[in-house]
C-alpha cells in the first residue's frame, strides 16, 4: 500500500493535568510542541517495535486497515518523555496508510493500543479539555496566546501508566483556565501551569529545578509532562533570557528546546 507523507507534531507535557474533583476523571492540556514530530514514511521504527501485535491488530480493525504493512517512522521525541511520543506515532502510521476518518474514531483506536492517548489527532490539541483515559474532549476552550517556551528532559523515561490515576485534583484550575484564555493573558496562565506542575510535583514527583530556573531568567512560569522528564519554561515572545537553553543544560537537563507555541490556529 503506498504511504501518504504525514506529519504528526507532539507535546512538551501539558499546561495542565489532574483529576476533575476527587473522584474525577484524569484530564488535560497539552502544550503543543511544533519543534518535535513523529513523520511517515520514515527510515527508523516501526509500530511493531513499540506495540505487541495484537494491540495492533485491534488498531488496524478499528479503522478499517486490512492487514497492514506498517509504515516506518522517522519520531523526534524520546519513549516516555512525555512528549506523545507513542500516540503521534499510531496517528502518523494510520493516516500514512490512508486513514481520514474523524479525529475521535483515531482517538478511540489509540485509547484501544494504548490505554491512555494524547489528543494529537485533533487539528488545536491544546484548544481541548481532554480525557486522556477515556480518548474524549470534554470541553472546547480558547485559543492559547503565543507564549515562546525553552525546555528540557529532567530524570527518567516513564511511560504512562492507564491504570494511574494518581493525580491532583485540578478542577479549581480549569475553571480558571478559560477567562484566562479569552482575555489572552499569558501571564494568568503561566501561573495556573506554574500551579498544576507544582501540585503534580509535591504528590507524584521528583523534585526538579524548574522553580529557581523560572525565578532566575525571569519566566513567566513552568510546566511540565505529569508524567515523563519533559520540563519548560513559560516566556512572553521575544522575553526569553539570554543564555536560558545554557542554564538548563547546566541545571541537568538534556535535550534542550525552544519554540514558540500557541496563537493563532
Amino acid at each position: 500500500m503506498p504511504c501518504v507523507p504525514v506529519t504528526v507534531i507532539g507535546h512538551f507535557g501539558e499546561w495542565l493535568q489532574g483529576r476533575l474533583g476527587p473522584n474525577g476523571p484524569v484530564a488535560l492540556i497539552t502544550l503543543v510542541c511544533p519543534v518535535l514530530a513523529a513523520r511517515a514514511p520514515g527510515t527508523g521504527l516501526r509500530l511493531p517495535a513499540l506495540f505487541d501485535a495484537a494491540r495492533l491488530d485491534i488498531f488496524a480493525a478499528a479503522l478499517g486497515l486490512d492487514a497492514p504493512d506498517w509504515p516506518a517512522l522517522d519520531c523526534d521525541m524520546p519513549l516516555g518523555a512525555g512528549a506523545g511520543a507513542s500516540t503521534a506515532c499510531l496517528v502518523a502510521s494510520a493516516r500514512a496508510l490512508g486513514h481520514s476518518g474523524a479525529p475521535d474514531a483515531l482517538a478511540r483506536a489509540c485509547l484501544a493500543v494504548e490505554g491512555a492517548s494524547d489528543p494529537l489527532m485533533h487539528v488545536a490539541p491544546d484548544r481541548l479539555l481532554w480525557a486522556s483515559r477515556r480518548a474524549e474532549v470534554l470541553r472546547n476552550l480558547p485559543g492559547l496566546p503565543e507564549a515562546e517556551i525553552v525546555g528540557g528532559f529532567w530524570g527518567e523515561s516513564e511511560r504512562t501508566d492507564p491504570d494511574d490515576e494518581n493525580f491532583p485534583d485540578i478542577a479549581d484550575l480549569v475553571e480558571v483556565w478559560s477567562e484566562a484564555a479569552a482575555r489572552d493573558d499569558l501571564a494568568a496562565i503561566a501561573g495556573i501551569a506554574t500551579e498544576s506542575a507544582r501540585r503534580c510535583t509535591a504528590q507524584r514527583g521528583p523534585a526538579d529545578p524548574m522553580p529557581d530556573l523560572a525565578r532566575d531568567l525571569g519566566a513567566l512560569g513552568y510546566a511540565r509532562a505529569h508524567t515523563g522528564p519533559a520540563r519548560a519554561l513559560i516566556f512572553a515572545p521575544g522575553k526569553v533570557a539570554d543564555g536560558a537553553g545554557a542554564a538548563l543544560h547546566e541545571a541537568g537537563l538534556r535535550d534542550v528546546a525552544h519554540f514558540r507555541t500557541g496563537g493563532p490556529a
